[in-house]
């Protein structure tokens, strides 16, 4: 560990040496991309410094505790000094972990109702309702990208962009299938349904990096509409886009302007089609699926919201929390950090769920 953070502290020195430089300076993109690089390693490099101040300081004590005069004190000091340097070695363990890259990034989130018809359509307005409250107590913003309404209410789909501080790190957890257990609205006997609807979320990426031929895109458009299938719009305004060579379709209604849903729609496809690229990468790596936090994979179960008990379940981590009112209320931060805690500490350990 100490090797590593030696080579991250000389790695920090000469970037901050680079900085200082009149040919950096001058060059806007060279400067922006070596302090970043610099900012990121500087938490590091300062729990490191205060690690070595640490332990210089417990040497002088353990020196001190051999003069009879200050034994005493030293010893306390000693003390007090070996269960902070443990502290900070914990907090480095911690810090050394490789870090999603992702993580500061903001996300396009894609909720379906899946498996229970249109009671799966409305729980997948319940979550999109719970992720707004969410987003809103965490001072982000949503912007709709597209939506299918359901014919009872809810959504059949809904495509959102999330942006803010952290968004992916904390709703990267959310990728899965979440099941439903109540009893609907259509029930007249009082029956407990269980029902189905998807979550994906995706990482925003730099559409500029992505290069996609005009000649493997297919576009249709149409009228915008409603619940049911029911116009909004008379004009051909909304627009749908299917990469050819991948099969990723998108659509964007949510613009009067055709030219602006298409441009909405280019950059949606972009996101999804590198999302392909990266699930693809992972498989020939033989990595994908192994971790069944943040994985992704829409076809796994990892959460049920029982309304009969008031019970929230995250099978991933056997995590339960007696308050599903107030999760769907947008109180999701208790489940969150069990997922985040769970996840650092399988990485800390070098382990995986299977």
């Amino acid at each position: 560990m100490f090797e590593r953070l030696e080579v991250i502290k000389n790695k920090y020195d000469e970037l901050q040496i680079e900085l200082q430089k009149p040919e950096i300076v001058s060059d806007y993109n060279k400067l922006k991309s070596l302090s970043k690089e610099a900012s990121d390693l500087e938490e590091t490099v300062n729990k490191y410094q205060e690690y070595r101040n640490v332990e210089q300081s417990l040497e002088e004590a353990k020196s001190l505790m051999k003069d009879p005069e200050l034994k005493e004190m030293a010893e306390l000091e000693y003390a007090e000094l070996k269960t902070k340097l443990e502290a900070i070695t914990k907090e480095l363990e911690i810090l050394l972990v490789p870090k999603d890259e992702n993580d500061g990034k903001n996300v396009i989130m894609e909720i379906r109702g899946a498996a229970g018809g249109d009671e799966a359509n409305i729980f997948a307005g319940d979550l999109y309702r719970m992720y707004t409250y969410y987003a809103e107590k965490n001072n982000w913003k949503i912007e709709e990208l597209h939506a299918i309404e359901g014919t009872s209410g809810g959504f059949s789909q809904v495509e959102i962009m999330i942006k803010g501080n952290d968004v992916y790190k904390k709703l990267k957890y959310e990728s899965g299938s979440h099941r439903v257990q109540r009893v609907p609205v259509t029930e007249t006997q009082g029956r407990v349904h269980t029902s189905t609807a998807t979550v994906l979320v995706m990482p925003e990426v730099e559409t500029a990096n992505i290069d996609i031929k005009e000649s493997d895109i297919k576009m249709d458009v149409y009228h915008s509409s409603g619940a049911g299938g029911q116009s909004v719009n008379t004009s051909n305004s909304a627009v749908r886009l299917t990469h050819i060579p991948t099969g990723v379709v998108v659509t964007c209604q949510t613009e009067r302007s055709q030219l602006k849903n298409r441009d909405r729609a280019m950059n949606l496809l972009k996101i999804k089609i590198q999302d392909e690229i990266r699930n693809k990468e992972e498989q020939e790596l033989g990595a994908t699926r192994k971790n069944k936090i943040g994985t992704g994979d829409r076809s796994e179960k990892i959460r049920t919201y029982n309304y009969p008990q008031n019970r929230v379940t995250d099978h991933r981590i056997n995590f339960s929390i007696m308050s599903l009112d107030r999760v769907m209320d947008g109180e999701l931060e208790p489940i969150i950090e069990a997922l985040i805690t769970e996840d650092m500490r399988l990485k800390l350990a070098g382990e995986s769920f299977e």
